[in-house]
């Protein structure tokens, strides 16, 4: 769960098609085709960079979360083992020393 907090997933996924940094032009109060198009066209572009930004964001902090998962679970088992490894180690050190 660390990872999905420190990238912030599920606020990436919630503002998943925001405007990148909130950068967006208004359409103004009179309509003027030139300026509603160019509008329009700033505002879906800011659109669509934040939806890809995110989405890497997005692939590189399930990625990381994955890493942390396997990471952790070896680690747990190696714990679990940690007393046979030991046992094992010390029947087998007894054997060395009595050659």
């Amino acid at each position: 769960m660390f990872g999905l907090n420190y990238f912030s997933i599920p606020t990436l996924l919630r503002t998943f098609f925001s405007h990148w940094k909130r950068y967006s032009y208004s359409y103004g109060k009179a309509f003027n085709i030139g300026r509603y198009f160019e509008a329009f066209t700033f505002n879906l572009m800011s659109r669509v960079i934040g939806a890809i930004l995110r989405t890497f964001m997005i692939i590189i902090g399930l990625a990381a979360e994955a890493v942390l998962f396997f990471l952790g679970a070896i680690v747990v088992l190696g714990w679990m083992l940690l007393p046979f490894i030991m046992i094992f180690g010390l029947i087998y050190g007894f054997k060395l020393i009595s050659y």
